[in-house]
């Protein structure tokens, strides 16, 4: 049976792992509101009149989102540069430091080509090609986000890309945070623009008279953002549909509660949607974790947002043994999974859905948002069974290179034919037979 526990903080706990299984599954629906449908019809909205009006649109929406009127729509290249200037020099090294680390981490993801020799002599191979354009979102709002900007333009530079343009949402001001456009310096972006929403999507989508037209776009965003580009996929490639961020901590005995609740705490301050959950083999765990956030949460700046997301999207399980624990976080497929256990390297072997494993207490999921190199754009919402993490090969696409010679072609024809008239495909037999008639 379930058991509901008294917490200083008002976190759900469970002990019965076919409720904690059906709580899980809730927490995966997160983004499923009731509200989806009506946002649905706004941003097909908005997504026709960018793609039939161009920067009259985009200067209309920015005016009434966002409380100015984009002329022009680009930010001037020597702003980046005089950003880059400005910053303090701590918080130039900690850009520079994650620059490199991520970009030493994105070098090893190159793909290589592939050729072969087949059994006749015919060449065969695949060949990896940067695309032209990469389009980058980078949210505003809440928080100013550089770290988005070296997550998705690193990767991208890396590719090759020749082209790389980022949106960011303004102040009411007409300002891009100036941190955002020195991380975009220093990413080698010269274009950016004062654009953010749906709005901003479809310009990158369909292109306007300011905007070019991209061939990926990438970057996490509101569910504005999400269902836009939800909606143009197909007529450019997408990253992912990232949703709220989340993370699954596993703990035993060895798990010190301070660490586990700023390690909640982090996932819970980004979002009201966001899901923290702790599952852990430690009663005395359990038992203190809620006091523990609470004590962390009185005098925490965003003190508002926390205690919505955990009070709506977090929970504490606890299992009687790891394998328990490991299969919950399986059936969850968390984006963030923590291993605070007495030996996480075993632990992780087990695991086969997350998004970003982090193992042992020098491990936390923070030094994955900003600097220890892999990509920190990762799937949500249960995600992690299909998919991963951005990398280079988003920014790239491969063709299959076929060459075939008289000798592969005799060897082999008889077989092309019977198979394409299997299929009732007679050109296709006799485009074979023609060569070697």
């Amino acid at each position: 049976m379930s058991e509901s526990r008294s917490l200083a903080f008002p976190l759900r706990c469970v002990r019965d792992v076919q409720q904690a299984e059906a709580e899980l599954q809730r927490l995966t629906r997160r983004t499923k509101s009731g509200q989806q449908k009506e946002v649905q019809d706004r941003v097909k909205s908005i997504l026709t009149a960018v793609r039939e009006r161009g920067d009259a649109a985009l200067c209309e929406f920015t005016e009434r989102f966002d409380g100015f009127r984009p002329d022009p729509v680009a930010v001037p290249q020597q702003q980046l540069e005089q950003a880059w200037k400005d910053l303090p020099d701590n918080l130039r090294d900690a850009l520079e430091l994650a620059h490199r680390r991520i970009s030493e981490f994105h070098q090893r993801q190159r793909p290589q080509d592939i050729r072969m020799e087949g059994a006749h002599g015919e060449q065969l191979g695949r060949r990896w090609r940067p695309v032209q354009r990469a389009g980058l979102y980078v949210p505003g709002g809440r928080a100013a986000y550089p770290s988005t900007v070296l997550m998705n333009a690193v990767p991208a530079r890396v590719a090759g890309v020749d082209q790389v343009v980022i949106c960011s949402p303004a102040g009411a001001d007409g300002q891009v945070n100036p941190v955002v456009l020195a991380a975009a310096y220093l990413a080698g972006v010269h274009t950016v623009m004062r654009l953010g929403g749906a709005q901003a999507i479809a310009a990158m989508a369909f292109g306007t008279e300011s905007v070019p037209k991209v061939d990926v776009i990438s970057g996490p965003g509101n569910i504005y953002v999400t269902l836009a580009k939800q909606a143009v996929y197909g007529q450019v490639g997408i990253d992912s549909l990232a949703g709220p961020s989340e993370v699954l901590v596993i703990a035993d005995h060895t798990a010190k509660p301070e660490q586990v609740a700023a390690d909640l705490l982090a996932q819970a301050e980004h979002d009201p949607l966001a899901s923290s959950v702790l599952i852990t083999t430690s009663h005395q765990l359990a038992d203190v974790i809620g006091a523990t956030i609470s004590e962390q949460l009185e005098t925490h700046p965003r003190r508002d947002i926390c205690e919505a997301s955990l009070r709506d999207w977090g929970l504490v399980v606890v299992c009687d043994d790891l394998e328990t624990c490991a299969q919950l976080s399986d059936s969850f497929a968390p984006e963030h999974l923590e291993l605070l256990v007495e030996r996480p390297e075993a632990l992780a072997d087990r695991i086969q859905h997350a998004g970003a494993i982090f193992l042992g207490p020098w491990s936390p999921e923070a030094v994955g948002d900003y600097l220890a190199g892999p990509n920190h754009t990762l799937p949500t919402c249960a995600a992690a069974r299909f998919s991963g993490a951005l990398s280079v090969e988003t920014f790239m696409r491969h063709s299959s290179m076929i060459q075939f010679n008289r000798a592969a072609l005799e060897a082999t024809a008889s077989a092309v034919c019977e198979l394409a008239e299997s299929e009732g495909l007679h050109s296709h037999a006799e485009s074979v037979r023609k060569r070697l008639s």
